[in-house]
């Protein structure tokens, strides 16, 4: 008959390994997670041009799919002022803007698809024409409009590095100890 020691290698590993499949399940979904995010848009966000340009343009860090992307230029009304469908060549989403599109305001909604097949939108504004120089204009924070910041990426990289480093530990303390002690049988 053969009897199995149980240990503390034993015990910790089955402490352990309810603890640490989990996390280690989680680590490619939370790389997964990391979409594309958009880098800068032209007009700048927040900033006022002296009229208004014959397109917007949107450069992501990773080339969108070109699938039901949509990029609407809302004048001050409401009124979308795009012309045309949105052209994405490489990283960069471009719309047309109609030609008699008036001086105003204007708010960027966009809605684009990741290239790991996620939707990703946010929104920016900018003013075409002569504008009230007491107002400030404040931009929007580019966490709310631009999808997942550099932060949150690198976040994401930490936290996967630190349970990945916590598994190789773990499992390099079974190893040692397993060496060290072989099985006995009675």
């Amino acid at each position: 008959m053969k009897t199995q020691r149980h240990g503390p290698t034993g015990r910790l590993s089955r402490t352990l390994l309810p603890l640490v499949t989990p996390a280690l399940l989680m680590a490619p979904t939370a790389a997964a997670q990391a979409h594309d995010a958009l880098e800068s848009s032209d007009p700048a966000n927040g900033s006022t041009v002296s009229t208004v340009p014959a397109k917007v343009g949107l450069t992501f860090d990773h080339t969108p799919i070109a699938i039901n992307s949509i990029v609407r230029v809302q004048d001050a009304t409401g009124t979308d002022q795009a012309d045309r469908p949105v052209t994405i060549i490489d990283n960069h989403v471009t719309q047309a803007i109609k030609p008699d599109a008036p001086n105003g305001k204007y708010t960027v909604v966009w809605r684009v698809v990741s290239s790991d097949g996620h939707p990703i939108e946010g929104t920016f504004t900018f003013t075409a024409g002569t504008t009230n120089t007491n107002a400030p204009t404040q931009a929007p924070s580019a966490a709310a409009t631009e999808g997942p910041s550099f932060q949150t990426r690198l976040i994401t990289a930490v936290a996967t590095a630190i349970v990945l480093l916590i598994a190789f530990g773990v499992l390099a303390l079974f190893v040692r100890r397993r060496l060290r002690s072989p099985e006995t049988e009675n």
